[in-house]
């Protein structure tokens, strides 16, 4: 499970501090969907980075799959996010020379799974998210729902635990963001991968899964 105990954090710029999270209590279970909803500038992709063991918090535990963060190294965190963690960033960050196929091998190549067995689980993927005649096409090819598609693609891959989603459908349009909640929720019940996302995008909230409020610091 994903643990947060008494977490805050604090950015510095120049002499200001800024208070992006304050006292947080958080944990999610393998299977769930959370949704972490609430404004800009509630610390949502201050959290996820926390949990997603990409940035350190100022106070607080935070514990991955029974892994207190403070006792691993960073060679530690990074086998961790490899084999327990998928992510899937509002922005897509697919690699532009690559192929559809290409970008969602490319977690298994850091794996060191052998070519064979990554085009293999690679096509099953892009089978799963639909995009079977896409597989040959670059991201300049895709329209954003297949994006996200290929992008989703590419987190499950390795077959995490946990995929977290940074404001997931913020650039699609709602039909496309529906018919992608919906297949996160299929994937959910197929695999059992737990899904959390932050969002202030109300198709997300709307949509029937866990919510977690995040407020503002005043």
């Amino acid at each position: 499970m994903i643990k947060l105990t008494d977490v805050s954090h604090r950015y510095h710029i120049g002499d200001q501090v800024t208070h992006a999270l304050h006292h947080l209590e958080f944990s999610a279970e393998p299977g769930e969907i959370i949704s972490i909803t609430g404004p800009s500038g509630s610390g949502k992709s201050t959290l996820l980075s926390i949990m997603g063991c990409l940035l350190k918090p100022s106070d607080g535990t935070v514990s991955v799959m029974g892994n207190n963060l403070d006792t691993l190294d960073d060679a530690e965190k990074a086998a961790l996010r490899r084999n327990h963690l998928g992510f899937i960033f509002q922005s897509f960050n697919l690699i532009p020379v690559l192929n559809a196929m290409e970008n969602v091998e490319y977690p298994l190549i850091l794996c060191g799974i052998d070519s064979r067995e990554r085009k293999q689980r690679a096509e099953r993927m892009l089978a799963t998210v639909g995009l079977q005649q896409q597989m040959k096409k670059r991201p300049n090819q895709l329209s954003g729902g297949q994006k996200q598609r290929v992008a989703i693609a590419r987190a499950l891959i390795a077959e995490p635990d946990f995929v977290l989603a940074d404001e997931p459908t913020a650039n699609l349009d709602s039909h496309t963001a529906a018919d992608l909640l919906a297949l996160m929720s299929d994937l959910n019940k197929e695999l059992n991968t737990a899904f959390i996302f932050s969002t202030h995008d109300p198709k997300v909230q709307l949509f029937p899964i866990g919510s977690f409020i995040l407020k503002m610091e005043r």
